[in-house]
């Protein structure tokens, strides 16, 4: 493989992401710039990224490896998962443009479609794109970057199961957007958070900190308190 040396990281990061490089296992300079097909310079720039990100540790006598987040590490990350979209929902409302709300429709459109199909690879993907999308209506690149940093890791450390009543979901979306159109971003914040709460419990741990089968999570936060929804 020959990729750009400004893409490494991201190319590591990937396959990370995928399992191709195991948890705790090593990353060597020389390995890596043979699989990319690029000088070692950007591989050792590339892991020095992925270390503050956290997909790479550095140990003593072992040199760069890949990181081996604990259960209570990925479960910080769905509270935390928890509290931001919610936030981004309600800056959306705000500074949404009438091009974020056209793609928002598109893709509640198409997910609905796709749902009553049992199209599950295309939801996962329209459902990437959607949580995307609604983040850049936010007008926050801080908030962009930590919930793509978010969504990232969670991929890495958990198994989505495929909701029983995904039609369901995409109307959980759908009234999102429709809170997002009016500019109450209250109503998004509160319909988000009951959403992200909700798609919670499918969440599975590809990892156990005793080296065993994945554990389910469930209720792997607190619950939210949550105003009626209701007009």
């Amino acid at each position: 493989m020959r990729i750009p040396a400004h893409s490494v990281c991201t190319a590591i990061r990937d396959d990370i992401v995928a399992g191709v490089h195991g948890r705790g296992g090593r990353l060597t300079e020389e390995l890596l710039a043979r699989r990319y097909g690029v000088s070692r310079v950007p591989v050792r720039e590339a892991l020095r990224t992925l270390e503050a990100e956290g997909f790479v540790v550095t140990r003593r006598h072992a040199g760069a490896c890949v990181a081996e987040p604990t259960e209570r590490e990925a479960a910080d990350l769905l509270e935390t998962r928890t509290l931001l979209e919610p936030l981004g929902a309600s800056r959306a409302a705000r500074r949404r443009t009438d091009a974020h709300l056209k793609v928002l429709r598109g893709l509640v459109r198409l997910g609905r479609e796709r749902s009553r199909h049992g199209h599950g690879e295309d939801l996962r993907a329209l459902e990437g794109w959607f949580h995307e999308t609604l983040v850049q209506a936010a007008g926050s690149p801080s908030l962009t970057a930590i919930l793509t940093q978010l969504r990232r890791k969670i991929t890495w450390m958990y198994v989505v199961d495929a909701p029983a009543g995904a039609v369901d979901h995409w109307v959980e979306r759908g009234a999102v957007v429709d809170a997002v159109a009016r500019g109450d971003g209250d109503r998004a914040r509160a319909l988000m958070a009951l959403h992200v709460e909700r798609s919670t419990a499918a969440h599975r741990l590809r990892f156990t900190s005793g080296g065993g089968r994945p554990d389910g999570v469930r209720n792997a936060q607190r619950s939210v308190n949550i105003p009626s929804l209701r007009h």
